[in-house]
């Protein structure tokens, strides 16, 4: 079968994707979505979608700028589970590179549940490196509709962005 190849655009993620954003997650996932677009307002962070000629995000994720000093941090990256080993998330990962180069920063950092070794392949793929650990916890929205906290030990990767 032949190489079929979708042509993607990468552009700020806005409240009019919300609605098709469903493949994200629950209810809780979605309204951090929508925090970090009205962060994005206010210029605090980057939040892009990857879509295809459709228009409709495929992938999401940000850079914060707030921390640490000199750097910024890439969060809550996410490809559309049956899009995930297509190469989404790389050509996310690269805008978000250089949204922060173009603020004139030079290190970009991120942090990896150590229970998710898949993404690690990834960012190991595109350089970063393992800087330190620390304990990382967020809330989660059970499939009875409950929010329990979830807490992991994250792996922190630093790449330095020439």
């Amino acid at each position: 079968m032949p190489e079929v190849v979708v042509p993607l655009t990468v552009r700020n993620l806005t409240e009019d994707d919300l609605p098709a954003c469903g493949w994200y997650g629950t209810a809780t996932d979605l309204a951090y979505l929508a925090e970090a677009i009205q962060r994005a307002r206010r210029g605090e962070v980057d939040y892009l979608a990857v879509c295809p000629p459709s228009g409709l995000s495929v992938a999401v994720g940000g850079a914060d700028y707030t921390k640490p000093s000199g750097a910024a941090t890439i969060w809550q990256l996410s490809v559309q589970p049956e899009l995930r080993s297509c190469g989404i998330g790389t050509v996310l990962i690269a805008a978000l590179e250089q949204r922060i180069r173009a603020r004139g920063l030079h290190w970009a950092e991120l942090g990896v549940d150590d229970n998710s070794s898949r993404p690690r392949a990834l960012y190991e793929r595109l350089g970063y490196t393992a800087s330190g650990t620390e304990i990382g916890s967020w809330n989660q929205q059970t499939a009875d509709g409950s929010t329990t906290r979830y807490q992991t030990r994250i792996t922190l990767m630093r790449k330095q962005l020439i």
